[in-house]
């Protein structure tokens, strides 16, 4: 131990769960602000405690997410992405990607800076778009609310049935 190494902060390992809280973060943080929302849809990821009606971070979740969040500030994408990628089976990297894509289409749209974002990931994690198409248009589903209150909605016109390509 050096004699500065005091100074390093967070010196645990990265882990896949890790991996997955600051991968949440760096998404919800594309845009440069962190809104209540996205953070509710983080601790609900994440598997937040309900105490007296009022949904919280438990004690092992805000060590995970207080450790991600540090690691979100004071690492590039770039180098996250080349540090966890080898730590991550495919059924990891599918689950970020998936719960990455939920967060960004929370609002309705994936904001540009997402959509790049998202993109870095799918190429550090060589996923093809082609692959990941599927998940996408089931969690793309799940959040166009824009089916129950507009009528002309191409999705709600007679004949139109919903199916996955493949």
């Amino acid at each position: 131990m050096g004699l500065f190494d005091m100074f390093k902060g967070d010196s645990e390992q990265m882990t896949p769960h890790l991996a997955f809280a600051t991968a949440l973060i760096y998404m919800i943080g594309a845009d440069g602000k962190i809104e209540n929302e996205e953070v509710g849809q983080l601790l609900a990821v994440l598997g937040g405690e309900e105490k007296g009606g009022v949904i919280g971070v438990g004690a092992n979740n805000k060590q995970l997410l207080d450790r991600a969040y540090r690691y979100y500030q004071k690492t590039p994408i770039d180098q996250f992405l080349a540090e966890t990628t080898p730590l991550l089976s495919d059924t990891q990297k599918m689950c970020i990607l998936t719960n990455l894509i939920d967060s960004s289409l929370a609002d309705g749209e994936a904001a540009p800076i997402e959509q790049q974002l998202f993109n870095k990931f799918l190429q550090a994690f060589d996923i093809s778009e082609d692959r990941f198409k599927p998940f996408f248009e089931v969690i793309a589903l799940k959040n166009d609310r824009a089916v129950f209150t507009n009528a002309n909605h191409p999705n709600n016109q007679p004949g139109h049935t919903v199916q996955l390509s493949i």
